[in-house]
């Protein structure tokens, strides 16, 4: 029982986890693969004797898992410190290979990202003009669809474009974007620069819905284990490594991860980011239609709750998103986001992105960029539920936010 707990979130029931999007609980059976490799797998990766031969083997299936999870082969996986690490990764490579590729040109390299990207994106991008390196262009999502748009991608592409950078998932809508479609498009490019390759930050949508790199058609992706149910690190699919798609170390060690990743491989960890793997390849589509039913259930029980008082920020005509987000507003002054929140005795959510937590009660950029006007923005909640959210705890969370309502405006 109390595994189950830890694996919720929660302790005694006394409140309720709703913010999956920011990271989730490590599930019982990466704890115990994480256990599991300290105590046997504690040689060092390299050597020849016995405990690095096991942690060797545990890498290598590790590798395997990961490839598994999203249709793609073990020797184009590389293991990060985390997302921001295989990000960065992908920036850097893109702008040293066009650099590399075009010695004698001085004409700078150019990315396109959109401008919901996660900040080891777009700060990157702006470092990168900052030094001088590189030009950028943003690519704001559309007011009507909450997407990025592939007009709009390939509008922004020019001929020096050696990148395109753009989320399957954004973590405060849950909108899905139409990376297969930006995929097709970039591949009829022609450039005497050289290729444009593609990149996605997969970390929202792996666990929550299929991904299949063949099928999206990108030459990067992302993997963030702890937001399904895995440790705090990470990995890069790179498409034919080092053979059809580059990738340039930022690190200069041992030679360890093919010498693109130096440094001895954090074994424990790797187990477990390799077991959550596994977990999501053989149970997704069960998570995927519980998570649909537990979020359209919230969704309803709001409605009820606050009738007209509900605005709903991520309902976009004709835009998919992910099963478990809801991004909601309840309208009236003095009912800011953080400001419910602060009220709650049992809810355990967020208003935005976890990493822009010291931004205040200011209004998410994401929610501004999708059209959601400033005093909406302003009240925004995101839940988001997990594979053990019950109706029961959707139940105790709306009315846990009707009394801190309730109790707000009677401040007021």
């Amino acid at each position: 029982m109390a595994n189950q707990q830890r694996a919720k979130g929660q302790d005694d029931n006394d409140w309720i986890y709703m913010d999956y999007n920011a990271t989730t609980p490590v599930a019982p059976e990466v704890i115990q693969s994480t256990y599991e490799a300290l105590w046997d797998a504690w040689g060092n990766p390299s050597s020849s004797y016995e405990a690095g031969k096991k942690a060797k083997s545990i890498i290598t299936q590790s590798r395997e898992n990961v490839a598994r999870m999203i249709g793609g082969n073990a020797k184009d996986i590389i293991f990060t410190s985390g997302g921001t690490e295989a990000n960065n990764l992908v920036l850097h490579t893109a702008v040293d290979h066009f650099r590399c590729q075009n010695r004698h040109c001085e004409i700078l390299p150019h990315v396109v990202v959109s401008d919901v990207e996660h900040d080891s994106v777009k700060l990157l991008a702006e470092h990168l003009k900052k030094e001088g390196l590189a030009d950028w262009t943003f690519v704001p999502v559309s007011k009507v669809t909450g997407r990025v748009e592939a007009d709009d991608v390939m509008a922004a592409v020019k001929p020096q474009t050696c990148l395109v950078s753009v989320m399957l998932a954004n973590n405060e809508t849950g909108v899905i974007m139409p990376i297969r479609e930006i995929s097709q498009r970039l591949r009829a490019l022609t450039s005497p620069y050289g290729r444009v390759f593609l990149h996605t930050d997969a970390a929202q949508a792996l666990g929550k819905i299929p991904v299949d790199v063949e099928d999206l058609g990108v030459d990067y992706l992302t993997v963030v284990g702890h937001k399904f149910y895995g440790p705090r690190i990470g990995a890069l699919f790179v498409n034919g490594l080092g053979v059809k798609t580059p990738l340039y170390p930022m690190l200069m060690g041992g030679g360890q991860e093919r010498n693109y990743r130096p440094g001895t491989e954090n074994t424990p960890m790797i187990a477990g980011l390799g077991k959550a793997a596994e977990l999501v390849t053989h149970d997704l589509s069960k998570h995927e239609k519980h998570m649909q039913d537990i979020r359209d259930y919230l969704e309803e029980r709001l409605k009820v709750v606050f009738k007209d008082k509900l605005r709903f920020n991520n309902h976009f005509p004709g835009s998919a998103r992910l099963p478990n987000t809801c991004n909601v507003s309840i309208l009236g002054p003095g009912l800011k986001g953080w400001r419910v929140l602060s009220k709650c005795k049992k809810l355990q959510a967020s208003v935005g992105a976890a990493c822009h937590s010291d931004r205040g009660d200011r209004p998410s950029h994401i929610l501004l960029s999708c059209g959601v006007a400033p005093e909406v923005a302003a009240n925004a909640l995101r839940l988001s539920v997990g594979r053990s959210t019950s109706r029961e705890d959707v139940d105790l969370a709306v009315e846990d936010l009707r009394e801190a309502v309730q109790l707000l405006e009677q401040e007021s």
